[in-house]
């Protein structure tokens, strides 16, 4: 899938690849978080030169301990180190996920570290999130080089969060254990640049089959195209999905999908051997054919173009052709428009549908 890369988010997810490098400390001797020092070393004067570190702490017995933004300046090229000191009383933080904002542009799941190491690649969640069972989910004091991407002016910012289980990176309510807090990086006046869209480009969604192998699914969170039965890690991130029936190209919210489509698909619906599926829920997504044309979709560049959106009650929109531009508001509030480029009719598996998004970031 070819994406317009025209946001100084994605600019900076591109062209910024600098690792970055978790360590952290917790009770287990052997741990992959293990801190190391994290002193600036000699001054040449014999006295050991300690760098500030941007810190956030929650502490659940003691919340007038709790310390939830922080700041520092960064340079372009560079990483800015960042604590996390999270201690829990009563609850056991079993995930962490962290977020990173450029310049305004909407946060996005962060988890680009070094992952050389065999050990490490053993504490990330399929879903980016950061496995917490190799601590003693209570106290949880982790150090990150936090990465200063290439922006002209404006901030980056890092929030973090536990959660009891599977969270929400868009969703920082969903099992909530400590959190939300955050790290913002201020590069030159700090001054963030007028929103604009974010744009997809080439999205193609297959009709369904019904043993879910077929990539169905679209997320708006990493842009990503997703089989049906991929699991219960990324059905947080699926937004809407696609099918043909009655001789009509349609869309459905994940959360009405098997019910606008008439016939369940194998792994959309959690199943009872699965962490809390009792209280799992699927994303919704509310439709309406837009009055705009093709050469309008075209046109839209900034974020705030799509303000005059107005949420419809409609969770599916059917009888698709290729140039309508579609309306629709997500599960989160964000708003954005939908091209249609290309139609494959039918109903089997090599039958689908491209299209072009944008949405607010």
């Amino acid at each position: 899938m070819k994406k317009q890369l025209k946001s100084p988010l994605k600019i900076g997810f591109m062209a910024f690849m600098l690792t970055l490098f978790m360590v952290g400390c917790s009770s287990d001797d052997g741990s992959v978080f293990d801190t190391g020092n994290t002193g600036g070393g000699d001054d040449g004067d014999g006295e050991e030169q300690t760098e500030e570190v941007a810190t956030i702490i929650y502490d659940e017995a003691t919340p007038t301990n709790n310390m939830v933004t922080a700041s520092a300046s960064g340079e372009v090229g560079t990483a800015v180190p960042g604590r996390v000191i999270f201690t829990s009383d009563a609850t056991s933080q079993r995930r962490m996920y962290i977020t990173q904002n450029i310049s305004g542009q909407g946060d996005m799941p962060f988890n680009n570290f070094n992952l050389n190491d065999t050990d490490l690649t053993k504490v990330l969640k399929a879903d980016g999130s950061i496995d917490l069972d190799g601590s003693n989910k209570k106290e949880i004091d982790f150090t990150f080089n936090l990465p200063v991407p290439d922006v002209d002016n404006g901030t980056i910012v890092y929030s973090f969060w536990t959660t009891t289980g599977k969270g929400d990176f868009r969703d920082p309510t969903k099992r909530l254990a400590l959190g939300v807090g955050t790290i913002t990086v201020t590069v030159g006046t700090g001054t963030n640049p007028t929103a604009e869209v974010r744009e997809i480009t080439g999205v193609k969604l297959f009709a369904p089959a019904e043993d879910g192998t077929t990539k169905t699914f679209f997320s708006l969170l990493d842009e990503n195209v997703y089989q049906i039965n991929e699991g219960p890690e990324f059905r947080a991130f699926w937004d809407f999905g696609y099918y043909y029936k009655d001789n009509q190209a349609s869309f459905a919210s994940t959360s009405t999908y098997n019910v606008s489509f008439g016939f369940p698909v194998e792994g959309l619906v959690p199943d009872s051997e699965e962490d809390d599926a009792e209280n799992e829920t699927l994303n919704e997504a509310y439709f309406k054919t837009s009055t705009m044309v093709a050469a309008d979709f075209d046109a839209v560049l900034l974020s705030g173009a799509l303000d005059v959106i107005v949420t419809s009650e409609a969770q599916s929109i059917s009888a698709l052709a290729v140039d309508d531009v579609i309306e629709f508001v997500d599960n989160y509030g964000k708003k954005g428009l939908i091209k249609i480029t290309e139609i494959e009719a039918g109903f089997n598996t090599n039958d689908y549908i491209v299209f072009d998004v944008k949405i607010q970031p």
